[in-house]
Protein backbone atom coordinates (compact mmCIF):
# COMPACT_ATOMS: atom_id res chain seq x y z
CA UNK A 1 0.00 0.00 0.00
CA UNK A 2 2.60 2.66 1.02
CA UNK A 3 4.74 1.62 -2.10
CA UNK A 4 1.64 2.38 -4.57
CA UNK A 5 0.80 5.67 -2.56
CA UNK A 6 4.68 6.78 -3.28
CA UNK A 7 4.47 6.00 -6.95
CA UNK A 8 0.95 7.52 -7.42
CA UNK A 9 1.02 10.71 -6.05
CA UNK A 10 4.40 11.94 -8.23
CA UNK A 11 2.68 10.73 -11.03
CA UNK A 12 -0.94 13.03 -9.50
CA UNK A 13 1.41 16.01 -9.08
CA UNK A 14 3.03 16.17 -12.71
CA UNK A 15 -0.40 15.60 -14.28
CA UNK A 16 -1.26 18.62 -12.53
CA UNK A 17 1.58 20.29 -13.05
CA UNK A 18 0.91 19.52 -16.58
CA UNK A 19 -2.84 21.04 -16.27
CA UNK A 20 -1.82 24.47 -14.82
CA UNK A 21 1.16 24.61 -17.30
CA UNK A 22 -1.36 24.87 -19.98
CA UNK A 23 -4.04 27.05 -18.46
CA UNK A 24 -4.94 30.66 -18.52
CA UNK A 25 -2.79 33.27 -16.81
CA UNK A 26 -3.94 36.97 -15.39
CA UNK A 27 -0.90 38.93 -15.56
CA UNK A 28 -0.22 41.68 -13.10
CA UNK A 29 -0.52 44.79 -14.95
CA UNK A 30 0.99 48.32 -14.09
CA UNK A 31 0.56 51.73 -16.08
CA UNK A 32 3.60 52.75 -17.57
CA UNK A 33 2.94 56.65 -15.63
CA UNK A 34 1.57 55.57 -12.44
CA UNK A 35 0.46 59.20 -12.41
CA UNK A 36 -1.14 59.72 -15.36
CA UNK A 37 -4.97 59.27 -15.52
CA UNK A 38 -5.47 57.63 -18.66
CA UNK A 39 -8.97 57.44 -20.41
CA UNK A 40 -9.42 53.56 -21.03
CA UNK A 41 -8.50 51.87 -17.28
CA UNK A 42 -7.01 48.19 -18.39
CA UNK A 43 -9.15 45.68 -15.81
CA UNK A 44 -6.97 42.94 -16.85
CA UNK A 45 -4.82 40.88 -19.45
CA UNK A 46 -5.71 37.30 -19.46
CA UNK A 47 -2.41 35.45 -21.74
CA UNK A 48 -3.63 31.42 -22.54
CA UNK A 49 -1.55 29.21 -22.83
CA UNK A 50 0.75 30.13 -20.04
CA UNK A 51 3.51 29.86 -19.93
CA UNK A 52 3.74 30.52 -23.63
CA UNK A 53 5.56 28.23 -25.96
CA UNK A 54 7.91 28.84 -28.56
CA UNK A 55 6.35 28.29 -32.78
CA UNK A 56 3.13 28.43 -30.97
CA UNK A 57 0.60 30.85 -31.37
CA UNK A 58 -0.31 32.97 -27.88
CA UNK A 59 -3.28 34.82 -27.19
CA UNK A 60 -3.59 38.01 -25.11
CA UNK A 61 -6.98 38.98 -23.91
CA UNK A 62 -6.80 42.52 -22.20
CA UNK A 63 -9.99 43.65 -20.89
CA UNK A 64 -10.75 47.62 -20.31
CA UNK A 65 -13.05 50.19 -19.48
CA UNK A 66 -13.18 53.83 -21.20
CA UNK A 67 -15.70 57.13 -20.46
CA UNK A 68 -15.16 58.06 -24.07
CA UNK A 69 -16.14 56.38 -27.33
CA UNK A 70 -13.31 55.68 -29.49
CA UNK A 71 -13.10 55.47 -33.16
CA UNK A 72 -10.12 54.29 -34.30
CA UNK A 73 -6.45 54.08 -33.08
CA UNK A 74 -3.03 51.79 -32.88
CA UNK A 75 -1.92 49.09 -30.64
CA UNK A 76 1.82 49.78 -30.05
CA UNK A 77 3.54 46.50 -28.60
CA UNK A 78 7.25 46.90 -27.58
CA UNK A 79 9.07 43.38 -26.00
CA UNK A 80 11.52 43.28 -23.90
CA UNK A 81 13.88 40.17 -22.46
CA UNK A 82 15.72 41.03 -19.84
CA UNK A 83 17.45 44.54 -20.14
CA UNK A 84 17.03 44.23 -24.36
CA UNK A 85 14.69 45.62 -26.32
CA UNK A 86 13.76 42.81 -28.97
CA UNK A 87 10.72 43.64 -31.13
CA UNK A 88 7.67 46.24 -31.47
CA UNK A 89 4.74 46.05 -33.58
CA UNK A 90 2.02 48.49 -34.11
CA UNK A 91 -1.66 47.68 -35.12
CA UNK A 92 -4.37 49.40 -36.19
CA UNK A 93 -6.86 48.97 -33.04
CA UNK A 94 -10.30 48.25 -35.48
CA UNK A 95 -8.71 44.79 -36.08
CA UNK A 96 -8.01 43.83 -32.47
CA UNK A 97 -11.47 44.98 -31.23
CA UNK A 98 -15.10 46.03 -32.37
CA UNK A 99 -14.70 49.65 -33.46
CA UNK A 100 -16.33 52.08 -32.78
CA UNK A 101 -16.10 51.34 -29.14
CA UNK A 102 -18.53 52.79 -27.25
CA UNK A 103 -18.16 53.79 -23.54
CA UNK A 104 -17.96 51.49 -21.24
CA UNK A 105 -16.27 47.89 -21.26
CA UNK A 106 -14.35 46.68 -24.28
CA UNK A 107 -11.89 43.59 -24.86
CA UNK A 108 -9.07 43.28 -27.58
CA UNK A 109 -7.76 40.45 -28.28
CA UNK A 110 -4.05 40.19 -29.75
CA UNK A 111 -2.35 36.82 -30.94
CA UNK A 112 1.21 36.14 -31.20
CA UNK A 113 3.42 33.22 -32.48
CA UNK A 114 6.88 33.73 -31.01
CA UNK A 115 9.62 32.20 -33.25
CA UNK A 116 11.22 28.68 -32.42
CA UNK A 117 14.33 30.44 -31.67
CA UNK A 118 13.01 32.42 -28.83
CA UNK A 119 14.77 31.83 -25.71
CA UNK A 120 12.87 30.56 -22.98
CA UNK A 121 12.73 33.19 -19.58
CA UNK A 122 11.15 36.30 -18.63
CA UNK A 123 10.25 38.83 -20.94
CA UNK A 124 8.19 42.70 -20.09
CA UNK A 125 5.54 43.52 -22.60
CA UNK A 126 4.73 47.28 -22.86
CA UNK A 127 1.42 47.87 -24.71
CA UNK A 128 0.24 51.38 -25.79
CA UNK A 129 -3.07 52.50 -26.98
CA UNK A 130 -3.46 55.64 -29.08
CA UNK A 131 -6.02 57.48 -30.57
CA UNK A 132 -6.89 59.35 -33.35
CA UNK A 133 -4.16 62.24 -33.24
CA UNK A 134 -1.22 59.70 -31.60
CA UNK A 135 -2.92 60.59 -28.27
CA UNK A 136 -1.62 58.33 -25.42
CA UNK A 137 -4.60 56.03 -24.12
CA UNK A 138 -3.39 54.14 -22.13
CA UNK A 139 -0.01 52.43 -21.77
CA UNK A 140 0.71 49.30 -19.48
CA UNK A 141 3.61 46.64 -18.69
CA UNK A 142 3.26 43.08 -17.82
CA UNK A 143 5.54 40.33 -17.54
CA UNK A 144 5.45 36.89 -19.40
CA UNK A 145 7.17 33.80 -19.63
CA UNK A 146 8.30 31.62 -22.22
CA UNK A 147 8.35 28.14 -21.05
CA UNK A 148 11.37 26.24 -20.32
CA UNK A 149 9.78 23.00 -21.55
CA UNK A 150 9.24 23.15 -25.31
CA UNK A 151 11.32 20.81 -27.18
CA UNK A 152 13.10 19.85 -30.64
CA UNK A 153 10.05 17.59 -30.74
CA UNK A 154 7.51 20.80 -30.79
CA UNK A 155 9.46 22.43 -33.48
Amino acid sequence: MRASICIVLPILFTFACLLSASAAHDASVEYCNKKADYPVKVKGVDINPYPISRGKEATFNISAYTGKGIAKGKLVVDVTYLIFHVYQETHDLCTKTTCPISSGDFSISHGETLPVYTPPGSYTLQMKLLGEDDEELTCITFGFSIGFLSSIADI
